[in-house]
């Protein structure tokens, strides 16, 4: 059976109704609306829908997604009917996939669904609270303020994430820098000393035959030892996608000394953020927790936050259990009791959020400040120690000379 997308008048109101039925034909789906009361007005093909991308969306995909939400927002603001304005968006869209879901928004528009349906029914592309954020919208009759929201919100997520990325760069690079160049000692120069050396003849220093040693180690093991790390690292990889390996990789995670405060106050204002954005478009909070939580990317956190959202459902506050699970900064419990106090808690997670996404820019730039320094020093130290341990043999091959 194929799939066609009819409109028919309904007879008791004189609306048309639009969606799509499977028949055999045209004329058994028109046949099928009279049955059901309805008088139709065409039963057309529908086309077939396009494979969803899966996976996560890249880093074009998530830059081009708050810009398309945020211009639907603006038509919508000025008054355009909601199919109009995707259609719109969908031709000004570069990215290929993003147009691809957009055009299956508006087709799913088209039939008859909500935007909120369509949205949900898209989980590659589009978060779980867009779906949300859009329902809420079309139930207050202020669809394009929540659209504009949830732009914003995506936006912030990708500058903060373009930040620790960008300062992440440098020492990236000096960390490539810095192997190659010790690689090319150990691979080309050390050895062409070690055929002077054994030329010559005479006894070297320790530290020298020690340099040799890694040297003709990493000669003979280099590659060897390459795959063992890359089969080990694969085999991390797989292993980090089973649940319960995760979640207890995470939960050391956050106990780390410097690191885990870093991630902890990150996934805090993303809850913030994100949760703060969903009070204040009308969602309830059980809800709201839940799609936040599900947009953590720690699982450790994202399940404390989904045991909170069982509770809050049974009439519990927010901020009480939130301390019980000692995850979460002193700082977002001062907020969220504040908050809860003043009735003011889609506010007050909005300026915790805006407080923590702060402290995580200037604490990573504080740590890559730290390590950039650090690894000049130890590729320093490394190469420095390098080229006097094969000084002092050249030194000590000198004298060796001078006594003879």
């Amino acid at each position: 059976m194929d799939s066609f997308r009819y409109r028919a008048v309904i007879p008791a109101t004189g609306h048309i109704k639009t969606g799509i039925l499977e028949g055999l034909s045209a004329a058994a789906v028109m046949e099928q609306l009279r049955r059901d009361g309805l008088m139709p007005i065409e039963a057309r093909a529908a086309p077939a829908k396009s494979a969803a991308p899966r996976g996560r969306p890249g880093g074009a995909l998530r830059k081009g997604l708050p810009h398309a939400l945020g211009e639907l927002a603006v038509l919508l603001g000025a008054g355009l009917p909601l199919d109009k304005a995707l259609s719109i968006v969908t031709e000004h869209i570069p990215h290929p996939a993003l147009r691809q879901a957009f055009a299956g928004l508006l087709d799913r528009v088209k039939a008859g669904a909500p935007l909120s349906a369509a949205l949900a029914e898209a989980p590659a592309i589009f978060p779980p609270m867009a779906a949300a954020l859009a329902e809420a919208g079309e139930a207050s009759g202020r669809l394009d303020v929540t659209l504009g929201r949830l732009a914003e919100t995506l936006d912030r997520a990708e500058a903060l994430r373009q930040t620790v990325g960008s300062a992440l760069v440098y020492p990236a690079i000096l960390m490539m820098v810095a192997t190659g160049v010790i690689l090319i000692m150990l691979l080309v120069v050390v050895p062409q000393f070690e055929s002077l050396v054994t030329d010559m003849g005479g006894k070297v220093p320790a530290a020298t035959a020690l340099v040799m040693a890694v040297s003709r180690a990493t000669r003979d093991w280099g590659m060897a030892a390459a795959a063992v790390l890359a089969a080990l690292a694969a085999t991390a990889a797989r292993l980090a996608r089973r649940p319960a390996i995760r979640a207890a990789a995470d939960s050391r995670l956050l106990r780390l000394p410097l690191f885990g405060r870093l991630v902890t106050a990150a996934e805090t204002a993303r809850l913030a953020r994100i949760l703060g954005i969903l009070v204040e478009s009308g969602v309830q909070l059980p809800s709201a927790l839940t799609i936040a939580g599900r947009a953590l990317g720690n699982s450790h956190m994202a399940k404390a936050v989904t045991r909170i959202a069982e509770g809050v459902k049974e009439g519990g506050g927010l901020s009480a259990p939130l301390a019980a699970t000692r995850l979460f900064p002193p700082i977002a419990l001062s907020f969220l009791r504040t908050g809860e106090e003043t009735a003011q808690l889609g506010l007050m997670l909005t300026r915790l959020a805006d407080v923590l996404d702060r402290e995580v820019r200037t604490a990573t730039q504080r740590m890559i400040t730290l390590l950039t320094p650090a690894i000049t020093v130890v590729l320093g130290l490394t190469v420095a120690g390098i080229i006097a341990a094969l000084f002092s043999a050249i030194l000590g091959l000198n004298d060796l000379a001078i006594q003879s």
